[in-house]
Order: structure tokens, then C-alpha cells, then sequence
């Protein structure tokens, strides 16, 4: 379970990234938190585990208060915690299999990793991962040269062979065409629903977000204006949360 009572982050300029935001999500369900850029979507995942520093209030990851943490404790979270980014944060010069190894680094010695010496039973664990995600047969190609789709594929696979309890992912398929994101989202939807992983995913569009999400979350401002199931996701909440109507092309993610 993720709780979030009152947590408040004010960054050194002086911007509140999150407003006294109260939040639990149980373990399993799959969020997805939507708004406009600079609405606080990125600092509550990156606060969920300790990117970004709590400023004020409480934040729980399976009980542990993230916000108090020591750096050993934070570590022991972290690794429990896989985050999957926008621009994929994979080593491009290196192979799918050593990306997604690299997930597993909290188990492994940095001797080991640095000459890229893993055990049987490591290599096993990415194979597993990249199976999840469908993109077995490019194992040992060099990551620099697959697709952005793939790129993330791999960078969910790397999440994956942590085995996390949580599941972070900050603007997923921003970069990414929108049929790339209706396959990307639907790996995460389905790792969810196959292993249970708690997941959290930040997104522009409120389509993908009621498509994908069994709540959404709405944001505006580092406060949350709305929290509810997809269904309840109207024209109105729409305005709520971006603060115009809707138009054609915000529909444009879940049609194209």
C-alpha cells in the first residue's frame, strides 16, 4: 500500500510541486494520474520513492515512511520500487540483456556489473522479463539499435526483474506514436492484472488515462481535483483538471 497524508514538497525556488495531497492506494490497483505539465504528476511519483524529498507530511510505501528514511532504509525501498521513465534511461551502447539485469543491482555486487559478469540464474530472471514484455528474440542486441517501443519494452522488462511490489512510470508514452502507446500501455496494464504489481502511471491524455486505469487521478496545481473510476471521467472533470473543455484533439490518443 502507497498513503500519502498531507505531503507537501516546495522545491528551493520556491515552487510547490504537491499541495497537502492525501492519497492511499492499495496494493494491486492500477492508477493512472493525468493533468497538465507542472500539474505535480512527476513530483508524486518521483516523491513516492525519494527522487524528490518530502518537504512536510507523512509518505508510506508498504508501511515504511520514505519521507524519514535513512539513505540504507531508502536503498531497501528503492529496490522494491521500479520506475520506468520517459526517454527509457537505458545504457545504449550495451545489450538488452545487460539493461535489464541492471534492474537487479541491490542484489548484485558493483564489481560484478561493472565487467558485466551474471549468474545463471540472474540471466534467467531477465529472460523471464523480457518474455513479459514480448521482446525475447532482441536479448542480445545492442539497445541503441531498437525502436522507442522497444526501448520501453526493455525498460519495463529492467522494472520487472527487480520483482517490485510498486511500479512507477513517469510519461511512459510521451514520446512514443500513439498505436507504440496503446501496446505499451497495454504491457502495463497486463503485468498488473498477471502479477499483482501495484502500478502508478503519469499521463497527458485523459482518453488513454480512462482507458487504462481503474481510477484515475486528476491534478492541477500540486493538488489533486480528482480521484475516481474512468467512467467518471466526464467533460466536466475534463475542465476540472486542464481547465478548458475538451476538444477534438485531446481524443486523439485513444482513437489514432
Amino acid at each position: 500500500m502507497i498513503e500519502l497524508k498531507d505531503v507537501t514538497v516546495r522545491y528551493p525556488n520556491g515552487v510547490v510541486g504537491l499541495d497537502g495531497v492525501n492519497l492511499t492506494i492499495p496494493d494491486g490497483e492500477f492508477v493512472v494520474v493525468v493533468g497538465l505539465s507542472g500539474a505535480g504528476k512527476s513530483t508524486l511519483i518521483r516523491t513516492i520513492n525519494g527522487l524528490v524529498p518530502v518537504t512536510s507530511g507523512a509518505l508510506l510505501v508498504d508501511g515504511e515512511d520514505v519521507a524519514g528514511a535513512s539513505k540504507r532504509e531508502l536503498r531497501a525501498i528503492r529496490s522494491r520500487v521500479g520506475m520506468i521513465f520517459q526517454s527509457f534511461n537505458l545504457v545504449k551502447r550495451t545489450s538488452v540483456m545487460n539493461n535489464v539485469i541492471m534492474g537487479q543491482l541491490h542484489d548484485i555486487p558493483s564489481w560484478r556489473a561493472l565487467v558485466g559478469l551474471w549468474s545463471k540464474a540472474e540471466k534467467e530472471k531477465g529472460y523471464q522479463a523480457l518474455e513479459r514484455v514480448g521482446i525475447v528474440e532482441k536479448t542480445w542486441t545492442r539497445a541503441s539499435e531498437l525502436s522507442g517501443g522497444q526501448q520501453q519494452r526493455v525498460a519495463i522488462a529492467r522494472a520487472l526483474a527487480q520483482d517490485p511490489s510498486v511500479m512507477l512510470a513517469d510519461e511512459p508514452v510521451a514520446s512514443l506514436d500513439p498505436p507504440t502507446a496503446q501496446m505499451v500501455m497495454k504491457d502495463l496494464q497486463r503485468i498488473n492484472r498477471e502479477l499483482g504489481i501495484t502500478t502508478l502511471v503519469n499521463l497527458h491524455f485523459l482518453d488513454l488515462a480512462r482507458q487504462y486505469g481503474d481510477r484515475v487521478i486528476g491534478m492541477r496545481g500540486g493538488k489533486v481535483v480528482f480521484d475516481g473510476t474512468g467512467a467518471e471521467a466526464d467533460d466536466a472533470v475534463f475542465e476540472r483538471i486542464y481547465g478548458r473543455s475538451l476538444t477534438a484533439d485531446d481524443t486523439l490518443a485513444e482513437t489514432a
